[in-house]
């Protein structure tokens, strides 16, 4: 029997009683978890890795997953500071010897070294993630190998490969990962200068430059003399040349195993044309191995089962402590089961999700980020601070200063700012004083930023703080922090210069400057501001924008005044940032994109960098540092300059959550909690069912009487028609 339209509403009222009954919120936009794990959600931009094979990858948004799945000889300790080597795939860190130009052994601080070695040994319990490039068939040999594209037709992915293999790491491919650095067909970014330190390098790339190919080429069967397999577990590599850094290259991918058998499966005929390459499916020995990887939706992580045992540190920086980063010391990691890393393409979409807590982490937070930052954060006379709003939620802001810089600065061959004399120098200190470089970054980045005195960023050996750091042209060290020097002394520099008020003594011509800006890079205002700075001191600014391409073109010629520049370091010593000011490193002389465009040119200076550049760490080596900075400040080689900041907020429910300049194979340390996560997705999420329930009694209320009418008229008929 029908319950008719009154039934209906009924049942339309019960079901609105039931809202909210269920466990998931409404709106969750991503699949459940798989039950029992424990995944970390997170999310990637709309521009997917283009280089996942650790030979070619040279990319911080490409590390952050290859740092997950490889494990590099060595990596970093996680907490302290200023960063610091740790053993990774190795059992202790590599054991370094001399000997002459015959294999003598000598001591390291004989002159007659030419060759270094350095003998790495593996943990013994290292143990790649299953693959299908280990699967073997019931002969013992590679159950995937093919002999044609049509053979290997059904699989397009590697997940769609039903059987998996594993094996220990040996020393060999850590040679063979070698080996594919020096291959000229995988175009690896290290070749060229790798080449100039690993003994042999250059030879064995000369060699394979020369041979013809017609599919997979087994690099084992070419030797390289700066190579040497020892044992198993044991390979020794020759540098040519002294090279302390070398260790840092060490915790870089690049130097990650890579097993033959590996790189022999990708090379199956037909693979490359479906992405089945090292480039969109890396493996390793690390924490982590890839099981999704579709750059239209999502990247997926989840555990290597064959991880090694691994623990959270158990000591860390001052303030550690204190700070809870050291609440899991000593505990088994990897902490979580699975990482989904989604695409995102637009950052309100992202921001919002991050609110409600359908991701663990923000992303990195910028300051010209439109819509959310001036809502979201407060700047004051102690930094960036949450707004009450994003406290009333529990977040915790993860902040660090990037060991990088970005500066505007003068080309010294320039005939008006360039030059090395006493009145040259002042001219440029006149205009580092003028241009007031904590306002700047306040107004354009919101405080989301570092004003550098000197060229070492923090957490690098060799940077400074307080008045020890101070740079004393530019600043005056008053009651206990640095005040930037007044104008009036700007204008006397300037008219010691030969500018007074800004115009040349000789000609009475005002004072132009010309400044090389990425048209995609900066603003009108921002150069509205500068106008006004520069005229306080009666100096005129030119802006000649152009694209990358065309100011490229200009630093390679020498063919500007005053430009900007970057950099962020590929290791934490201060040799990866003196080198910016290294004579030979300019384009002009280099004739190449050589890293010192301000072409600065002094003897000393190169001298104090060569010396540096052979060091080991110790006091000689921070003395010849501090006077490479003083250089530096003494001859105003830049503009400005300053230390980037970046900012993370993590939802409550996430921990260890300290930031790391230099290494990304932090994912291993992050701890979730999930039922606490679960909880407040629910609280955060409640649906507003209040306009439904006030439109079903109106509905209700309006339909209801009708109804009742039309079925008193129908019985009425139906009492009639008996009668």
């Amino acid at each position: 029997m029908s319950t008719g339209l009154p039934g209906c509403v009924s049942l339309l009222l019960t079901m609105l009683v039931l809202v909210g009954c269920g466990e998931p919120p409404w709106n969750n936009p991503h699949p459940e978890n798989p039950a029992g794990e424990i995944t970390y959600q997170s999310m990637i931009s709309p521009r997917p890795p283009k280089h996942l094979d650790p030979a070619r990858s040279y990319a911080s948004d490409e590390t952050l997953f290859i740092a997950q799945i490889t494990e590099p000889p060595l990596t970093y300790h996680f907490l302290k500071r200023p960063y610091e080597l740790v053993p990774g795939a190795l059992e202790d860190f590599p054991q370094i010897t001399y000997s002459d130009a015959d294999g003598r052994a000598l001591d390291g601080g004989d002159p007659g070294v030419v060759f270094v070695h350095y003998t790495l040994r593996l943990r013994p319990d290292l143990r790649y993630a299953p693959h299908p490039a280990f699967a073997l068939d019931e002969r013992g040999q590679p159950l995937y190998l093919f002999d044609s594209a049509a053979a290997a037709a059904q699989f397009r992915n590697l997940p769609d490969f039903p059987e998996r293999g594993d094996r220990p790491v040996h020393a060999n491919d850590l040679a063979y990962a070698i080996k594919r650095l020096a291959d000229p067909a995988i175009g690896s970014p290290m070749l060229g200068f790798m080449a100039q330190y690993i003994h042999g390098m250059a030879e064995f790339t000369e060699k394979l430059s020369g041979i013809e190919r017609d599919g997979w080429l087994n690099l084992d069967d070419y030797s390289m003399s700066g190579l040497e397999v020892l044992d198993p577990l044991t390979l020794r590599i020759t540098l040519k040349q002294r090279y302390p850094q070398f260790v840092y290259w060490l915790a870089m991918p690049f130097f990650s195993p890579i097993p033959m058998e590996v790189d022999r499966f990708f090379h199956n005929p037909g693979f490359i044309e479906r992405n089945l390459t090292l480039n969109w499916w890396p493996m390793g020995s690390g924490p982590f191995m890839m099981v999704k990887n579709d750059p239209n939706s999502e990247i997926i992580l989840e555990r290597n089962p064959n991880y090694h045992p691994d623990f959270f540190p158990t000591e860390g920086a001052p303030g550690d402590a204190e700070a809870g980063f050291l609440a899991d010391a000593g505990k088994p990691v990897p902490f979580v089961d699975r990482a989904v890393f989604r695409i995102e393409k637009e950052s309100l979409s992202l921001w919002t999700k991050f609110l409600q807590g359908y991701y663990d982490r923000s992303g990195e937070v910028h300051a010209h980020t439109t819509g959310y930052y001036d809502t979201s954060f407060v700047v004051g006379p102690d930094g960036i601070s949450m707004s009450e709003e994003l406290k009333t939620k529990g977040l915790t802001m993860s902040p660090d200063v990037k060991p990088g810089l970005y500066y505007y600065a003068f080309n010294m061959r320039d005939p008006v700012v360039g030059g090395y004399t006493e009145d040259k120098r002042k001219l440029r200190r006149a205009l580092q004083i003028a241009f007031d470089t904590e306002e700047y970054l306040n107004i354009f980045y919101k405080g989301n930023a570092v004003a550098a005195h000197t060229l070492i960023p923090p957490g690098i050996p060799g940077y400074l703080e307080g008045e020890e750091g101070l740079n004393p042209y530019v600043y005056d060290w008053v009651d206990g922090e640095a005040v930037r020097k007044s104008l009036d002394e700007a204008r006397r520099l300037l008219a010691e210069a030969g500018y007074p008020n800004g115009r040349d003594a000789r000609t009475g011509e005002p004072l132009k400057l010309f400044f090389d800006v990425q048209s995609q890079a900066v603003s009108k205002t921002s150069m509205n501001w500068m106008n006004r700075v520069f005229a306080e001191v009666g100096v005129q600014i030119e802006y000649r924008p152009a694209d990358w391409n065309r100011t490229r073109e200009k630093l390679l010629t020498g063919n500007t005044q005053i430009f900007s520049f970057g950099w962020l370091a590929d290791y934490p010593d201060p040799e990866n940032f003196l080198f910016l000011l290294y004579g030979p490193e300019s384009p002009l002389v280099c004739k190449c994109d050589g890293a010192n465009p301000a072409n600065y040119e002094n003897e000393e200076y190169d001298e104090l960098f060569r010396r540096i550049r052979v060091l080991p760490p110790g006091a000689e080596r921070d003395a010849l540092v501090a006077r490479s900075v003083e250089l530096w400040r003494r001859d105003a080689v830049w503009l400005y300059s300053y230390f980037p900041k970046e900012i993370f907020l993590n939802n409550s429910w996430v921990t260890n959550t300290k930031r790391h300049g230099i290494s990304k194979a932090t994912l291993k340390y992050v701890r979730i909690d999930d039922a606490q996560r679960s909880r407040l997705r629910r609280e955060w999420n409640q649906p507003v069912t209040w306009p439904l329930f006030a439109g079903g009694a109106l509905f209700a209320g309006l339909v209801l009487p009708g109804v009742v009418a039309y079925r008193r008229r129908q019985n009425e008929t139906a009492t009639t028609q008996e009668r």
